[in-house]
């Protein structure tokens, strides 16, 4: 889609270099000339339009696909339904109070406890955000995927895929982590669910957000949520 997208770009701008060429020849074209000079200088114009018409044409439909094609793209919530088998571990509920202070949780990726009464919005983060917010989040039903800095291209193309995709008033997030166990790959969380992955597996961890998506203790509409940030 990025290769689409710049030769589209690169239409664009040959599109408006003939067009310049055309007003430029249209330009050069004053009375003082012959009669079949003005005509031969009329057809290079209006070949240089003709053809500045068909690039800006292209270069168009060639920026718009990838862009169409996202907006378009169906992020069923159900085909994150695989029905494979995934190992969720049961956490401790710590129950969700509010507090601005700085908290010292029991785990690296705490799934419920004290947190910031601010929630973050859903998406890929290249920064880790306060893990108090993370809390928060979860405790609306958002998940959280923690991944490792360093993961492959490919992983992190699948991850970004999988922050797409919503669920009523929840959503998904993906953050980076150097606290990821020795030897796993991600570590997902819900709220009181854990599931750590010795190898990145988009099926598994889609299979975690179809089935504990949305299932926090607060659930806040869509309409108010928008994405998330809002609380």
């Amino acid at each position: 889609m990025i290769i689409v997208a710049t030769i589209g770009a690169v239409s664009l701008l040959v599109a408006f270099m003939f067009y310049w060429s055309a007003f430029k020849t249209n330009r050069d074209n004053s009375s003082k000339l012959k009669k079949d000079q003005k005509a031969q200088l009329k057809e290079k114009a209006r070949k240089s339009k003709l053809t500045a018409h068909g690039l800006l044409a292209l270069g168009v439909v060639l920026i718009l696909i990838p862009l169409i094609r996202n907006a378009s793209s169906s992020y069923d919530f159900d085909s994150l339904n695989k029905g494979v088998s995934i190992e969720v571990t049961n956490d401790k509920d710590n129950g969700g109070g509010h507090s601005e202070m700085p908290i010292q949780y029991e785990s690296k990726f705490p799934t419920s406890g004290t947190h910031n009464p601010h929630d973050l919005k859903f998406g890929f983060y290249d920064k880790k955000p306060t893990t108090e917010m993370l809390v928060h989040n979860l405790e609306h039903g958002d998940i959280e995927i923690y991944y490792r800095a360093n993961a492959s291209n490919e992983t992190l193309k699948s991850i970004k895929y999988l922050t797409h995709f919503r669920e009523a008033g929840a959503g998904v997030l993906a953050i980076p982590s150097e606290d990821i166990p020795e030897g796993k790959d991600v570590v997902i969380t819900a709220w009181t669910k854990t599931m750590i992955l010795d190898k990145y597996d988009e099926a598994k961890v889609g299979q975690f957000i179809y089935d504990h998506i949305d299932h926090g203790p607060e659930h806040i509409p869509a309409n108010i949520r928008r994405g998330g940030g809002t609380m």
